[in-house]
């Protein structure tokens, strides 16, 4: 296994340079590996993975517990405030979804900045280094076990959240994909250990999701009380400039370049034989495929306030248009007119 070099981080590659040595390195792997296969998997779980029962189970009792505090954060929190503030009806029911979101990435991100900045681990400055001293079984440090047990708890709950919780939006089966892959993912590097590698991936996504969650709720806040608040008007004009920024710069640029880059090139170097190297890239890469779809929204949307099709802010990540079927009318009720009901995006 390679060591740190002594002449300090590797500078952060080019796009070219990424898409020229990671497809290179996982050509190379692919033609070297001679017996790849479910035989090799199989052998591969046995010998690298590490995950015990309890730890499963801890898993999934913390995924119940964010959903029983998210039902009660909403009961006896989000919508008395909202009453309070006398937001408007259709403000009043997404308020409390956005809130709970915008708390846990909060702090969510804010650990991880911690754990990236405010400790002794290199990974932001020199990615490559989460591969050095690599090795099968190695133990986890508490401070991102932590982490990890509360993000994949949460994204645990964040499955059952989107199918049966939120409000059901046209990129809902996107999203539900997004928490599919981040759950395996938090859970396949936990216990073949790339969890270094982990914190930076979480970093560089959760801080999009604090500006988005922000900019939504600035924006149910802005007409409460049957007036027009300009501070919170501008808060989510800002906080939307901000989250498109955002999202390019950590998710497209740093994301790719700093992970993929890691991932793809680096760990072949530090690690020869490393296990589940197609599984893992396979699964980034789908992630950046996700975060690329989501932009494309993001593109569009600008396209329409540039052109002069949106004049307002109506909410955040919702500037498509998202038709659900409505349920079916009770009998002394009349069907609405198209039978729908569309759900404004941004």
């Amino acid at each position: 296994m390679a060591a740190a070099g002594s002449a300090g981080p590797e500078p952060m590659p080019s796009y070219a340079q990424l898409v020229q040595r990671g497809w290179g390195s996982a050509l190379a792997a692919a033609r070297g590996c001679a017996d790849c296969g479910w035989g090799l998997a199989r052998r591969g779980l046995a010998e690298h993975a590490h995950l015990a029962p309890p730890e499963l189970l801890l898993l999934a009792l913390g995924a119940l517990g964010w959903t029983v505090l998210r039902s009660a954060a909403t009961s006896r929190l989000f919508r008395p405030l909202a009453k309070r503030c006398r937001l408007q009806p259709r403000d009043a029911a997404k308020m409390p979804e956005s809130a709970w979101k915008f708390l846990f990435y909060l702090g969510a991100w804010s650990y991880s900045t911690y754990l990236l900045f405010g400790t002794d681990y290199p990974f932001f400055h020199d990615p490559p280094s989460v591969f050095y001293d690599w090795k099968t079984g190695m133990a986890v440090p508490r401070d991102i076990a932590v982490a990890y047990l509360l993000q994949g708890s949460f994204y645990g709950h964040s499955i059952y959240a989107t199918l049966y919780l939120d409000a059901w939006r046209k990129d809902s089966v996107v999203m539900l994909v997004h928490h599919v892959v981040t759950l395996a993912l938090i859970v396949s590097s936990y216990a073949f250990r790339y969890h270094k590698v982990g914190i930076l991936v979480l970093f560089l996504h959760d801080i999009s999701d604090v500006q988005l969650e922000f900019t939504k709720l600035n924006v149910y806040f802005k007409s409460r009380g049957g007036a027009h608040h300009r501070l919170h008007a501008l808060a989510a004009d800002l906080g939307c400039l901000s989250f498109c920024l955002s999202w390019f710069w950590f998710r497209l640029y740093w994301f790719p370049l700093k992970v993929l880059y890691a991932t793809s090139y680096c760990s072949l170097r530090s690690v020869p034989d490393i296990p589940f190297y197609f599984f893992f890239n396979a699964l980034l890469l789908l992630l950046t495929l996700m975060n690329l779809y989501w932009f494309l929204y993001i593109v569009a949307f600008a396209a329409k306030v540039l052109t002069g099709q949106v004049r307002e802010l109506k909410d955040v990540r919702e500037y498509d248009t998202a038709e659900a079927p409505s349920p079916k009318p009770r009998k002394a009720e009349k069907p609405l007119r198209n039978g729908l009901v569309k759900d404004k995006r941004f």
